[in-house]
C-alpha cells in the first residue's frame, strides 16, 4: 500500500467513510461529491493503480467489483431504471485518486454516451 493513497487509508479504517457494501476483496462507500442521487465508489482492498495496472489474476477482483455494483445497484433501488459504472483512467479522464476504483452512479436519468 502506497502511505499516500487515500483509498488504501479509507480500507484500511483510518479514514472515514460511509460504507455501502464490504466483501472479502471489495470495499464500497458513497463518493463524498456525488455527481447523482447514488454514487457509490467500488474499490478492491488490494492497492491496485488503476486499469492499466491489472494482470490475468485480478479477475476474480474484477468480478467482485462489477457483483458488488449490481447488488448496490438493487439495494439502492436502481437496478431496473438504470445505472451507469465508470472506470476513470489516467489525469486526463479525471482520476484524481490512482487506486483502482468504479464509480456506480443512478438515480437520476444520466443522458447518453457514445451510441446506444
Amino acid at each position: 500500500m502506497p502511505d499516500d493513497c487515500l483509498f488504501c487509508k479509507i480500507v484500511a479504517g483510518e479514514i472515514p467513510s460511509t460504507p455501502v457494501l464490504d466483501r472479502e476483496n471489495v470495499y464500497a462507500f458513497r463518493d463524498v461529491a456525488p455527481a447523482a442521487p447514488v454514487h457509490v465508489l467500488v474499490v478492491p482492498k488490494r492497492h491496485i493503480g488503476d486499469v492499466r495496472d491489472l494482470q490475468a489474476a485480478d479477475g476474480d477482483v474484477l468480478i467482485e467489483m462489477f457483483q458488488a455494483a449490481n447488488e448496490i445497484a438493487a439495494s439502492e433501488g436502481i437496478a431496473e431504471t438504470g445505472y451507469r459504472v465508470i472506470f476513470n483512467v489516467g489525469r486526463d479522464a479525471g482520476q484524481t485518486v490512482f487506486h483502482l476504483h468504479m464509480h456506480l452512479v443512478g438515480g437520476k436519468p444520466l443522458g447518453g454516451v457514445g451510441p446506444g
